[in-house]
């Protein structure tokens, strides 16, 4: 029922494939990135600093102004909402509540519920972490540059996750779904694009292409209990509070989100302690989430045909 959402407004595949275009290169990259640009050319002064500084998307010219690049950097998801906002509205004249959910209201519950119980898990196993070996968790704590993140995270984190989620698991998803006339296609296809999308990430560097799995298994959970929940409610839950609570409360020189956290990962990361609890938590969090909310049915749910609905 979530895909055939798409079917309640102008479908055609041209209007993806342009809408696509418009929400990536012209909202993400273009004009989402114009602050940092800008901020990173005032900072670098020629164009041989700002080009290498480029080369590791201009952090280093934010030294000791982290919570600044952080802003600059979630705006280009800014420009990416907007634009996916426009495409939905003027290219596919679809209301963006079908865009989120089959219900006829999005349910804030299930969002609410989503976020509750990954936030309450990112905070109980990083205070276990940091009890069984403090060594490796420095405490980073400074009063005055927290409470600008814990603004920064609070106000526009969660546009980066809903940019995110609103692309993948809802224009992606449905697009290629009618496109494909099955649930799986766009199931195997977005979390795998989603998964893809990180290979730039500085974590590749130090841990390797195998991270990579990571991401793609997170985009297959996302995926599934879209499809099954028949609407995103529960992924903008859980990916909102992933990456504001790792915001919060861990950072390390070597990961993507470097913040003025709680703690600082100090230890030396290894692919398999990354990957291995991701593919046990994850499915748990799965099972919660589908006898909680009563799922059944599964296989027509992740690979079934996706059809016009039928009408008199």
């Amino acid at each position: 029922m979530y895909i055939e959402q798409a079917y309640k407004s102008l479908h055609e595949g041209w209007r993806y494939i342009i809408g696509f275009l418009i929400i990536f290169f012209v909202g993400w990259q273009i004009l989402g990135a114009i602050p940092l640009m800008a901020g990173s050319w005032m900072r670098a002064g020629d164009i041989n600093t700002f080009l290498e500084a480029g080369e590791e998307n201009f952090f280093p010219l934010f030294e000791g102004e982290s919570n600044l690049y952080l802003i600059l950097a979630l705006c280009t998801f800014l420009g990416g909402l907007l634009g996916l906002v426009v495409v939905v509205k003027y290219i596919h004249k679809q209301r963006f509540t079908k865009l989120v959910t089959a219900r006829k209201n999005i349910d804030w519950s299930r969002f609410f519920f989503a976020f509750a119980i990954w936030g309450v898990f990112s905070v109980v196993s990083t205070l276990v972490a940091y009890y069984f070996a403090p060594e490796d968790l420095v405490w980073n704590f400074n009063l005055m540059p927290f409470l600008g993140l814990l603004a920064i995270t609070l106000i526009l984190l969660p546009l980066q996750t809903s940019f995110e989620e609103f692309l993948f698991r809802g224009y992606l998803m449905q697009g290629i779904g009618v496109a494909a006339g099955n649930k799986l296609v766009p199931l195997i296809i977005t979390s795998l694009i989603f998964g893809l999308m990180h290979a730039l990430n500085p974590e590749i560097e130090k841990l390797g292409y195998s991270i990579l799995s990571v991401y793609i298994g997170l985009g297959f959970f996302l995926g599934i209990i879209t499809l099954m929940d028949d609407g995103m409610e529960l992924a903008l839950g859980f990916h909102a509070a992933n990456n504001m609570f790792i915001a919060l409360l861990v950072t390390s020189d070597w990961s993507a989100l470097q913040t003025n956290s709680i703690f600082r990962d100090v230890a030396e990361p290894s692919a398999i302690g990354q990957i291995v609890p991701i593919f046990i938590i994850l499915p748990i969090l799965m099972f919660i989430f589908a006898r909680k909310y009563k799922w059944s049915n599964w296989k027509e749910k992740l690979t079934g045909s996706v059809k016009p609905p039928v009408t008199a």
